[in-house]
């Protein structure tokens, strides 16, 4: 290439620009599926950290309703994802996260368009936030424990039940827990700063599976397996709409709603800025906040649309609000040092 007579400034952009091209983005992609349309008119690029087999059959339905759309849909862990948009400027047309603090702080900081749902209208005024980040399921956390180890009653209901089997059947539990790698995972670390907010029971439990030597994951659905299987006897704090779905295909372990209380989460949408084709991203994002209408959608995917009767009828289920206390724990300062007592807890060895 010929780079004569060009003037420095523009040598220097020219440069910027060979340079910014070649970089490839970072964030680990899981998963990824194109949905070819027939006869393309449009494309949606997805970001989600919602598994394939899950949102398969609302990808698949929205198609249906709009068979012009072509849906190139990437599945990321929830710290990639945040990666993805806020860090390396990915494009993508929706973002999708059960990591609900992370996809605040992308509407927080500006990295989130402006919608007008033009339907949901049963949807309740908690379920959005500044008119960019908008919730669809509520989804609890859960205790699964394994066949293998437990009853149909013997299993622990609370979290101070669950503390003292532990302290008190140490050979029999030990390597056989698994946790969420808080370090990870963005949603791991949403449930467990969002526990220690609700009891300080959390902490205990953190340092009596520590001494248990916890195996931590960073998906649901890998201690789900392992739980089905007998490799651990439980796991602590796994999304219970993963649960419900796999004990229908495997069985061999059980639910637990803790009766203390339940972290309930919602799994969140948002127009990034970055998108290439906000127009049929709202389409989509319009079709996902009438799930609470598609009975067909909410028992194919397993992903529970939101119910505000439910949530008043159970005083234990504790959902996770929208607000300024999501971004709390994401301040480097808060972050640090919830992470060095997390790991003084668990990695005691």
């Amino acid at each position: 290439m010929c780079f004569a007579g060009i003037s420095a400034r523009l040598m220097a952009a020219l440069v910027a620009l060979i340079m910014s091209a070649s970089v490839a983005m970072s964030f680990e992609v899981e998963d990824r599926r194109l949905y070819e349309a027939t006869s393309e008119l449009a494309r949606i690029n997805v970001i989600s950290t919602a598994d394939l087999d899950v949102f398969d059959p609302i990808i698949r339905a929205f198609q249906a309703s709009r068979p012009g759309v072509t849906i190139d849909y990437t599945v990321t862990g929830t710290t990639d994802l945040m990666e993805a948009l806020y860090d390396e400027g990915a494009a993508f047309d929706l973002a999708i996260s059960s990591a609900m603090d992370l996809q605040t702080k992308l509407a927080n900081d500006g990295f989130a368009q402006n919608h007008t749902p033009q339907t949901a209208t049963n949807l309740p005024i908690w379920a959005s936030w500044r008119d960019q980040l908008f919730a669809f399921t509520q989804e609890p956390a859960v205790l699964v424990v394994s066949d293998n180890f437990f009853g149909d009653d013997d299993a622990p209901q609370s979290r101070d039940e669950l503390i003292a089997l532990l302290r008190d059947n140490p050979e029999r539990f030990q390597g056989k827990i698994g946790t969420y790698d808080v370090r990870r995972s963005g949603f791991g670390y949403l449930m467990a700063t969002q526990d220690s907010r609700n009891s300080d029971a959390f902490w205990r439990l953190m340092e009596v599976m520590g001494r248990l030597d916890a195996e931590l994951y960073c998906c649901s659905s890998d201690m789900i397996r392992d739980v089905a299987s007998g490799k651990l006897a439980l796991a602590y704090n796994v999304l219970g709409s993963y649960a419900a779905a796999q004990l229908k295909s495997t069985g061999g372990f059980q639910i637990i709603e803790m009766s203390d209380y339940v972290n309930v989460m919602s799994r969140t949408v948002l127009i990034p800025q970055s998108a290439e084709n906000p127009d049929e991203a709202r389409a989509m994002l319009d079709f996902l906040l009438e799930l609470n209408a598609r009975q067909d959608l909410v028992d194919a995917s397993g992903l529970p649309a939101i119910d505000a009767a439910a949530l008043r009828a159970n005083p234990s289920l504790r959902p996770i609000r929208f607000g300024p206390g999501l971004l709390v724990f994401l301040d480097s300062l808060k972050r640090q040092s919830f992470l060095r007592n997390w790991e003084n807890s668990l990695l005691q060895n």
